[in-house]
């Protein structure tokens, strides 16, 4: 689905669905959607779907493949009959506008245990695990055989036995006999969340509204795949990183930021005609309508810190594999591939030649504009080419109403100017220049539709804790927003 019409959207992730247990989730999207629908947008963007890992975060997951089994719903459990209502007291019990990862684990975890357990007692479960299986085998055996030993273990996979920590063969197929029933429980999960993920998509596509997905560039050292795929990766002998991934410093941070995450062998993977990267896109798009490629610029040339460094300062850029691994993807899923690349940072001419070369719209930040003066690029009348997609902050972004109450008085002298207003309805005054520039997608977090200030922000880059754990509530989805998002969808001719 390619972005060549005007179109608008807004960005939220899942888990800040409100939801009566603990954390958004599946079944929870419906009145999402709803309000999606009459406020005429046709997108939806979402952030990774993986299980979280360091911090809560959806980019740190222990599997570029696997859903997050905290967003299976556990009212379409009840209906099915594996659980029982007074069995979600506890999930209930949790806050509302706040999602306590740590609390929704272990309780979420409990219930779909219980719901395993019933499933032993009907008689097809084992056929539609297998059926499963073997449609998702490419990835999904590594998975659930990781997670089984991670559960086992309890720590990284370089310090399990060494023929588990190397893959001996003989040792995995001891290690599968003694786990089956957890392999199965793993296996379990990921059969619910893909069927109520399917679910949920054809609700959003009956709606006339497609999903964005997001694709972290990087994946998380502790994961099946870089257990499963050691020689794309730039290990030493015992599978630990040579070198891992970061930004230098920027508008975020004075050090850079020590993402962490094992760099890729690009000669490896070139070697095998980017399977890895084709099998990621082809399994994304059986779930989403378009992807965003996070950290977009990682293709032309990574920051790359030496293993052990305290900060990111100390890293080198050093090149990506280009065009190369997009054109293996198009010609391996039979033609372009919907992407929106995220091109923000330290944008250098070769990766505006990258961009170009795709044909990739890229991203434009309307709070990153207002810094300097009338020649900055993210100014909506700088906009040169409508192939691109504005946004009025990220999910990496405080709110707007958050960060033009914290911005200088010289730039919130600019937006007032620039906007025609007084700066009293911030959020909104953004979002009309959004949706009225010339972009073709205009995306705007649901914080800044409903006019929230920071205590609504999602994510703090560089913070290792508060994040990623808002959630809107039901009353605050309100109708008038949704009619002024209406209204603008259709002045400016993207409804």
């Amino acid at each position: 689905m390619p972005l060549s019409q005007r179109r608008s959207g807004v960005l939220l992730h899942p888990t800040s669905l409100p939801s009566p247990y603990g954390i958004g989730d599946l079944s929870s999207a419906d009145t999402f959607l709803d309000y999606l629908e009459g406020a005429l947008q046709t997108l939806w963007q979402v952030l990774p779907l993986g299980p979280t890992g360091y911090g809560d975060s959806p980019y740190a997951s222990p599997s570029a493949f696997a859903g997050n089994p905290l967003l299976i719903s556990p009212e379409q459990l009840l209906s099915s009959g594996l659980l029982q209502p007074a069995e979600l007291g506890e999930l209930a019990s949790l806050p509302a506008d706040r999602v306590d990862y740590g609390a929704v684990s272990r309780r979420k975890r409990q219930l779909l245990e219980l719901a395993f357990s019933r499933t032993q007692q009907r008689g097809d479960v084992h056929e539609r695990l297998d059926a499963f299986r073997r449609q998702h085998a490419d990835w999904l055996d590594d998975y659930a055989l990781f997670s089984a030993l991670s559960e086992r273990y309890d720590g990284l996979w370089t310090d399990w036995e060494p023929p588990l920590r190397d893959r001996d063969p003989q040792a995995l197929d001891q290690a599968r006999a003694e786990l089956a029933e957890r392999i199965d429980f793993f296996t379990f999960c990921q059969q619910l969340f893909a069927d109520q993920w399917w679910q949920l998509r054809r609700a959003a596509s009956k709606r006339g509204i497609a999903i964005i997905g997001d694709i972290p560039i990087f994946v998380a050292y502790d994961s099946a795949d870089v257990w499963a795929h050691r020689h794309l990766f730039k290990l030493d002998a015992e599978g630990r990183p040579r070198v891992v991934a970061g930004v230098p410093p920027d508008y975020f941070s004075a050090t850079g930021q020590l993402w962490g995450n094992p760099l890729y062998d690009w000669q490896a993977m070139a070697g095998e005609g980017y399977a890895w990267w084709i099998a990621r896109f082809r399994h994304l798009a059986e779930l989403v309508d378009l992807v965003r490629v996070d950290h977009f610029r990682g293709f032309q040339a990574a920051w790359e810190v030496p293993a052990g460094a305290p900060t990111a300062v100390e890293g080198a850029w050093v090149p990506g594999p280009g065009t190369a691994v997009f054109d293996a993807i198009a010609e391996a899923l039979g033609g372009s591939v919907p992407v929106i690349a995220e091109d923000l940072g330290l944008i250098t001419d070769e990766v505006r030649e990258l961009l170009a070369q795709t044909g990739f719209p890229g991203m434009k930040v309307l709070q990153f504009a207002f810094g300097g003066g009338t020649d900055n690029l993210y100014l909506p009348h700088n906009f040169t080419d409508p192939n691109c997609v504005v946004y009025s902050g990220t999910h990496d972004n405080d709110t707007t109403t958050g960060w033009f109450a914290s911005a200088s008085e010289h730039e919130r002298d600019f937006v007032r100017r620039y906007s025609g207003t007084d700066g009293e309805h911030i959020a909104f005054d953004v979002m009309r220049l959004a949706l009225g520039s010339v972009a073709r997608t205009a995306i705007v977090p649901l914080q800044d539709v409903l006019g929230l200030g920071s205590a609504a922000r999602m994510n703090t880059p560089g913070a290792s804790d508060g994040n990623w754990a808002w959630r809107v509530q039901a009353d605050q989805l309100d109708p008038a927003c949704a009619q002024r998002l209406a209204e603008l969808t259709r002045l400016y001719g993207r409804a």
